[in-house]
């Protein structure tokens, strides 16, 4: 048999009307920069997302960048954020001029540790060589951070605090969304993203009336009030209408598929549970999308092929953290290593996530797993 390790043809037959529909609506009225799904669907997900304002954009990547454009972060300043991530990121930092400074994460939920990030902002303070400015939290595998600790530490250094959904969009942490606690939410549109379109996409959620102003000229070349008079230095990033189209029938459905999901990960744990001995600790009130379902084991790469052998497909995220990527090595850290950080990049792989794994298909999977981990 064959196992998608994300299945996105279930979800595109399902809804395969709707989203020819609004293909076909698109090709007819022929707006096809900012045409009126788009405004649409930022009205839709302002109103999921709990927000005053949704800006989409072309990708996650420039998600992280607008913002950081509009508060004018750039060189000389630093901006904190976790290593163990996509490199994404940290290259929405380096690429507005800014210093990332990497900081450590918590050893079970993987997401930011608040300690690290403390000791850190302090550490560039002594230094004085840079100004703290920002922090950017990892929503990893689509479990919210600790927003509660994080917005008390980004608030006492007068820092600006951005929750990068790109995995984690629509989680929740005692009923409420990053945003709550965060200056601005970001997430992607990428297509393996529980939330995501067919080709790139993003998207800006803020409460601050004067930051969505601003970012809504920026990622249109800076745009002013009159045609020819751009105002600020600014970015082509904006939402295809197409895209836009094809993400109007997906949100309906999300909520759905978010309780699809965390129905699956706890089928999961109870099939796993006495054979795996580090399983995803999700922290009390979270509600988490499970992009991935993430498990250590001793040898990630022995048992990644024996569930090959058996046709199971699987993913390792992030075995080389960026702080030891070539491009951003030189750039510093919290303290001298990132123990939880280099720890568990060296034992995490992924199962397969997705909405439509049918309970046969997961009990095959986990019979395997049981024996591949003995």
């Amino acid at each position: 048999m064959s196992i998608k390790f994300i299945d996105l043809n279930s979800q595109q037959l399902r809804l395969k009307d709707e989203i020819n529909s609004g293909i076909q609506s698109v090709l007819k009225h022929g707006q096809y920069i900012l045409g009126p799904e788009v405004r649409k669907f930022e009205k839709n997900l302002a109103k999921f997302g709990k927000s005053k304002y949704a800006l989409g954009c072309a990708n996650g990547t420039d998600a992280i960048v607008l913002p950081l454009l509009a508060w004018e972060i750039g060189p000389g300043d630093a901006v904190f954020c976790p290593s163990f991530t996509y490199c994404a990121t940290a290259e929405a930092i380096a690429n507005t001029g800014a210093t990332p400074v990497f900081i450590d994460i918590h050893r079970r939920t993987y997401n930011i540790d608040p300690e690290s990030l403390e000791r850190a902002i302090n550490e560039v303070k002594k230094n004085r060589q840079l100004v703290p400015r920002a922090v950017i939290a990892v929503d990893l595998f689509g479990q919210s951070a600790n927003y509660p600790i994080l917005s008390a530490i980004a608030k006492s250094y007068d820092l600006k605090l951005i929750a990068d959904s790109a995995q984690g969009f629509g989680t929740t942490l005692k009923g409420k969304h990053p945003l709550h606690w965060a200056d601005i939410t970001t997430t992607s549109f990428f297509p393996a993203k529980p939330l995501g379109c067919y080709g790139d996409g993003g998207a800006i959620l803020t409460n601050d009336d004067n930051l969505a102003i601003r970012i809504e000229s920026l990622r249109f070349h800076g745009k002013g009030e009159e045609k020819y008079d751009n105002t600020h230095v600014g970015l082509n990033s904006r939402l295809d209408t197409l895209q836009a189209a094809i993400l109007l029938p997906k949100l309906k459905i999300f909520s759905e598929e978010i309780n699809v999901r965390n129905f699956i990960a706890n089928r999961y744990i109870d099939g796993l549970k006495d054979h795996v001995s580090c399983l995803p600790k999700i922290m009390n009130g979270v509600i988490s999308t499970w992009a991935q379902f993430t498990i250590e084991v001793t040898d990630p790469e022995l048992f990644a092929r024996r569930l090959k052998e058996k046709g199971i497909p699987t993913a390792r995220y992030y075995p080389k953290p960026v702080h030891q990527q070539s491009a951003y090595s030189h750039f510093p850290i919290e303290g001298k290593k990132l123990l939880n950080t280099e720890d568990c990049s060296n034992h995490t792989i992924s199962l397969p996530m997705h909405p439509y794994l049918d309970n046969r298909t997961q009990d095959i999977i986990i019979e395997i797993v049981q024996k591949a981990v003995k």
